[in-house]
């Protein structure tokens, strides 16, 4: 199996770069730029959907033929304000030109041609609490099944309060029997605060053929193929993740791990 656990290859540029190839499964790409102040970047999405998240900074964005403005006002991920993204289908080019030091994250996944390109946010995406006690975090819903702006893709970003837990109670979603539950590959693309620390993510199955716990740093992007999923943040770092999720349909339904059904 791949590893699950991946490290920047770098800090300036293009620092991940996760194919369904690379991931050893269907669906799901995700990159990530971490570009100064006037760096370019230039695409084409092919045969795949795109949305572009402005993590952090300002960019100018052209798109599918069309001049898309400067996109961004979150400087600091950790602001928790809504992102801008942008919405790409197949078939089309972009280019960003980074108008301050930026974190561009390329989420993708195959395209239908369905849905027009399209600015997300920041209007309409709202900081959401999910939770309670010690498992309370935040959401920012950016395309997710209510949101009709795809094809393929389901992306969302959370925030984990120091000492908290999230993607928790632990849950799956790797079978195509819907609607009890779907099948979705999905990543995680890890920040910290501070950008020293530390938080830890689990993927396991109930058979125990898959469990692997890591410590993720800053930058840090772990995928998830198959199993339970959850993640803790120690007492002191604030944890942010950006989940990018895809499958054969576009719904997500999940299943509790054993251990933890009843735990609201």
């Amino acid at each position: 199996m791949p590893e699950l656990l991946r490290r920047p290859f770098g800090r300036h540029g293009e620092t991940h770069r996760i194919t369904p190839a690379d991931a050893g499964w269907r669906y799901v790409g995700f990159a990530l730029h971490r570009l100064r102040a006037g760096d370019r970047v230039a695409e084409a999405t092919g045969s795949r959907e795109v949305i572009l998240v402005m993590v952090e900074g300002r960019a100018a964005l052209h798109a599918a033929g069309q001049d898309w403005g400067v996109l961004g006002d979150r400087m600091d991920v950790f602001e928790k304000t809504a992102p801008h993204c942008l919405y790409v289908p197949g078939g089309q080019n972009w280019t960003a030109t980074a108008v301050t030091d930026c974190t561009i994250a390329i989420c993708s996944a195959p395209g239908r041609g369905g849905h027009p390109p399209r600015r997300i946010g920041p209007e309409g995406i709202s900081l959401t609490q999910r939770g309670e006690g010690s498992n309370t975090r935040w959401i920012n819903n950016i395309a997710m099944e209510a949101e009709d702006y795809c094809d393929s893709l389901l992306v969302t970003e959370v925030f984990t309060p120091a000492g908290n837990w999230s993607s928790y109670p632990s849950h799956r979603h790797d079978e195509d029997d819907f609607p009890r539950i779907t099948y979705l590959e999905e990543t995680y693309y890890h920040r910290l605060n501070p950008a020293n620390g530390w938080a830890v993510q689990r993927v396991y199955t109930d058979d125990g053929s898959l469990d692997e716990v890591m410590a993720v740093r800053d930058h840090d992007v772990v995928l998830v193929p198959r199993g339970h999923h959850p993640c803790g943040a120690p007492h002191g770092f604030e944890l942010y993740y950006l989940n990018v999720m895809a499958g054969p349909r576009r719904n997500w339904r999940f299943v509790a791990a054993p251990e933890v059904e009843g735990i609201g």
